[in-house]
């Protein structure tokens, strides 16, 4: 249980996985704002398709850098990995998807150029909201840091 809390507190991997997180986030709010603003899509199924398309590129960075020597490179290892990822960040995604919705029913309105960004101010607050889960989650189940497991995989 120590050396999973000591891997867990990793200076460097936290903050490779917040750089991942970032990328994630620029890709996170221009699909979902892109989708609000120019197609009128409503924030909560913006937010799940820009969500998505997140968590496939931050996969494939956390994979090969935040992650690389956690894991086999073999592909139905990858597959796995990327399935537990998906269901484990449901649940950062479910936060987000709360905290997009419960923000819309605050009634407020700040137009700016034509837009009001209030519909937009939401999308990186549940960002932030779901990163601590996240972290937590992906590195204890999807990779399994600390336990000196690969999965039952061989590199």
């Amino acid at each position: 249980m120590t050396n999973r809390f000591s891997a867990l507190l990793s200076g460097a991997r936290i903050g490779k996985f917040a750089s991942v997180g970032a990328v994630g986030a620029v890709f996170d709010l221009t699909v979902s704002s892109l989708l609000i603003v120019l197609f009128g899509v409503v924030g909560e199924v913006a937010k799940l398709v820009g969500a998505e398309v997140a968590i496939i590129i931050m996969f494939v960075i956390n994979d090969r850098w935040t992650f690389a020597d956690a894991g086999s490179d073999h592909l139905v290892a990858k597959l796995r990995r990327f399935v537990k990822s998906n269901l484990v960040r449901s649940g950062g995604l479910a936060v987000q998807v709360l905290v997009v919705r419960l923000l819309r029913e605050v009634s407020l309105s700040i137009p700016v150029g034509g837009i009001d960004l209030w519909q937009l101010i939401p999308l990186p607050i549940a960002i932030g909201a779901s990163m601590f889960l996240n972290y937590v989650a992906e590195s204890l189940i999807t990779w399994r840091i600390g336990t000196g497991s690969r999965h039952g995989d061989s590199r």
